[in-house]
């Protein structure tokens, strides 16, 4: 697939995943339509050769078994990524009005830049749950803004922006209509009656939708690019890779912007119980698990940061990536990312089989680092690992900017990882 193919498609995927839920539901569309298998957790697993995968809640993990797998030497190729993004989370009861305006009640999931979510016209994704347990997704078409202040008003908004996070965030969805109901127009738009549904997830999102621009074509901003252009990117090589002698997984989890302590979070049991499962399924067990794991390894694919023109800074100043010159390779001597040598190696093989270039990034000193679903899977597993993920501006914005080439180049060079390189 040529670089615009890919974005086209991946701006598809982002269109089709408002929420984490939707994310993991459109991954799995994807597989079952290339003949992948869907597992329930509550079934034993039958493995045979092909593809299979099991949602949970936000997250997914999907894999494929070649034809032939050997319990004394074949391990696990894992790419592991996140399908949440910081938003706005709607409150139990989100129903809240102020001076005639009805509004939403909402809460701050993750990090996100607070004054982008400031004259957008936003969407609510997630899921319901009804009385009898069902889950629903529902996504609902551009029905709230939040109104920035004028600054005729506020004559010091453009020296000093300062936005409280209780009073200055909530949305309006109507005015001078108090008997509108928010949750009852998101039941109707899931097909229910409101008195059916009991509980909820349900996040704000940007319904612009995804966009390449300039003169020639050269950028790609869009709502959510972190993570999930890991996400596509990990689906995406799945579906393409050549078959090894490896088992080859996607682990895309949910809750990563909020630390993954959650049952469908990469701090919880579910990548290694699915493992499990899978080798319990061919007849590893006890030692020859063990053994099967220090076989395995994971590359954790997560968005990072290009070179900022107007903040250079900010960024290590031997270490200054750009937009359209390859994926990342992130370092950090603390361990926030799980780069180290061995981890280098395995990733530069894989992109010199895909002929992709190349980036190394690492946080400028005295620059806080972020981290990654990486550390925690090194934890929990012991499995060699290193971070990578494509350059991005305005990281954590609703509109993040990257390259029209890197993407691609992520999935390729996943891809040559998957098959063996």
């Amino acid at each position: 697939m040529d670089a615009r193919a890919h974005i086209d498609d991946l701006a598809a995927f982002i269109t089709a995943s408002p929420s984490s839920f939707h994310a993991a539901a459109e991954a799995g569309r994807r597989l079952a339509a290339a003949g992948f298998a869907e597992q329930r957790e509550e079934d034993a697993f039958a493995l045979a050769p092909g593809g299979g995968y099991l949602i949970r809640d936000g997250a997914i993990v999907a894999w494929r078994c070649p034809a032939h797998v050997d319990p004394t030497r074949s391990g696990f190729r894992i790419v592991g990524a996140h399908t949440d993004s910081p938003a706005l989370k709607l409150k139990p009861q989100p129903n809240a009005s102020g001076s005639g305006w009805q509004q939403a009640a909402v809460e701050i999931y993750g990090g996100p830049l607070l004054n982008q979510w400031l004259d957008r016209e936003l969407g609510v994704a997630g899921r319901v749950i009804t009385r009898e347990g069902r889950q629903v997704l529902v996504s609902t078409p551009a029905w709230l803004r939040v109104p920035q202040v004028a600054p005729h008003l506020d004559r010091s908004v453009n020296e000093s922006l300062h936005l409280d996070r209780q009073q200055h965030l909530k949305p309006v969805f109507s005015v001078g209509r108090p008997d509108l109901d928010l949750l009852e127009l998101i039941a109707a738009q899931a097909g229910l009656d409101a008195a059916d549904v009991v509980a909820h997830d349900l996040y704000c999102h940007v319904t612009q939708p995804p966009a390449v621009f300039g003169p020639t074509g050269e950028f790609f901003a869009s709502s959510r690019l972190d993570n999930l252009s890991s996400v596509h990117a990990g689906v995406a090589a799945l579906l393409a890779a050549e078959e090894g002698d490896d088992i080859t997984v996607v682990a895309a989890f949910d809750h990563e912007e909020v630390g993954s302590g959650s049952r469908s979070g990469a701090a919880g049991p579910l990548l290694e119980q699915v493992l499990r499962r899978i080798a319990g399924a061919i007849g590893v067990e006890g030692e020859a698990w063990q053994r099967m794991l220090a076989r395995s390894s994971c590359i954790s694919a997560d968005a990072g940061h290009a070179v900022h023109p107007n903040d250079p800074h900010l960024h290590d100043p031997d270490h200054r990536p750009l937009l359209n010159a390859g994926p990342l390779l992130k370092h950090n001597a603390n361990l926030r990312y799980t780069t180290d040598a061995a981890g280098n190696a395995l990733w530069r093989r894989a992109c010199a089989a895909a002929d992709v270039p190349v980036q190394d990034f690492v946080s400028n000193n005295a620059v806080p680092c972020g981290s990654t679903i990486g550390p925690m899977t090194a934890e929990r597993l012991g499995l060699v690992m290193c971070d990578v993920g494509i350059p991005l501006l305005s990281m954590h914005s609703t509109r993040e900017l990257a390259g029209v080439q890197d993407p691609g180049w992520l999935a390729a060079a996943l891809s040559a990882y998957y098959a063996g390189a």
